[in-house]
């Protein structure tokens, strides 16, 4: 069993970099997947451009671009929000 003493607060930049790095990055490889072989990740595509304005789910490189920046701020907010709110709940050692 893990001493509550040793759980530690998460790092708000960190979870940051991390989520915009992964949601980013799936964005960009289904993106660059479906610009070399029409039809890759079609439906996963089209449901990411009824979320985000703006994007498109055509296989163009400047969609493919918007869409990984679409990720990575989207990636970079979940990231946060996850570590604000483990933080706000994780156990705090000097509270006793």
């Amino acid at each position: 069993m893990i001493a509550l003493e040793c759980l530690m607060k998460l790092s708000v930049r960190a979870m940051s970099i991390t989520g915009a790095s992964l949601w980013g990055g799936c964005m960009l490889l289904t993106g660059l997947a479906n610009l070399k072989m029409p039809g890759y990740g079609e439906n996963f595509l089209r449901l990411m451009a009824s979320v985000y304005p703006g994007y498109r789910a055509s296989p163009r490189m400047k969609n493919v671009l918007v869409g990984a920046a679409y990720g990575a701020v989207d990636g970079a907010s979940a990231g946060a929000l996850i570590a604000l709110i483990y933080n706000q709940f994780a156990p705090n050692s000097r509270r006793g």
